[in-house]
């Protein structure tokens, strides 16, 4: 059933109509979802990325990275509706938080657009989110999780900063820089994201913890990517990751001498003296 009517508990209100998304045999939603896909030069795998799309998605936006491929073309041809966001700046983060903004759906989800996600595991974020979760994290090293496109460095270097970032911040996380997410709208007024490249996803991780948001790894599989080369470098984005988990975790520090100095709480100590 695509659509219901409830009742309101008072009488004396009218039918109020709700509309519902099927996205499985057991589960109808009705906050729209939004699906960003930031994208450069990625017209031979759209084609991938769009035909794992689930068809109850509220909408797709596409933020363009300049492409010279025809990549915008591709993408309205697929998805007739798609809606393309041009990407004044340069970097994944600044594509993302393009695309975040222009988003109306009230949950949020980011795929990338080289075919390595399979759009069918959005379900299984949806579904945790309506379930009470604030934040979907996809993992690839999660029970049920898995990569096809890691060489051993990479998943060394994931492995000891994602420690690092369960050390220092209190996380639980298995996987760390990984860029298949899900979550309410509402969490970017909290994480508040200023960052331009691959480190967004760290970033993102650090301060939905920071933020005290309820957090649930969804266990994910990423596929080879179809077409083309990544223009990700281990150790270079490896160690921009580290310079965010650094300077987050000063940021923490100083906000934590700050309470301890506010001068509110100082006189607070002063009256219970």
């Amino acid at each position: 059933m695509s659509s219901a009517l409830r009742t309101p508990s008072s009488g004396r209100d009218p039918l109020i109509a709700v509309h519902y998304r099927p996205i499985s045999s057991h589960l109808a939603i009705t906050p729209p979802v939004s699906v960003v896909i930031p994208a450069m030069n990625e017209a031979e795998n759209l084609p991938y990325v769009f035909k794992s799309l689930p068809h109850w998605i509220h909408e797709v936006v596409l933020v363009d990275g300049n492409s010279t491929d025809g990549t915008v073309e591709v993408a309205r041809s697929l998805w007739p509706r798609v809606k393309v966001v041009e990407q004044r700046g340069r970097g994944k983060g600044d594509a993302l938080i393009t695309g975040f903004e222009a988003c109306t759906g009230d949950i949020i989800v980011m795929v990338d657009a080289d075919g390595s996600a399979d759009g069918g595991e959005i379900v299984s974020y949806v579904s945790a989110l309506v379930s009470g979760t604030d934040f979907a994290k996809g993992s690839r090293f999660a029970n049920g999780g898995g990569t096809d496109d890691m060489t051993f460095v990479r998943k060394l270097g994931n492995w000891a900063l994602c420690t690092v970032v369960n050390r220092k911040f209190g996380a639980r996380y298995t996987d760390l820089c990984y860029g298949y997410n899900a979550f309410w709208r509402h969490c970017l007024d909290k994480i508040d994201l200023d960052c331009t490249g691959f480190e967004v996803e760290t970033l993102m991780n650090i301060r939905v913890v920071k933020a005290g948001l309820k957090v649930q790894e969804i266990p994910s599989h990423e596929y080879l990517r179809i077409h083309g080369t990544s223009n990700l470098r281990a150790v270079r984005d490896g160690l921009r990751v580290l310079r965010v988990i650094l300077r987050e975790r000063s940021n923490r520090r100083e906000l934590r001498r700050q309470e301890h100095h506010s001068p509110l709480l100082d006189s607070v100590r002063g009256e219970v003296s």
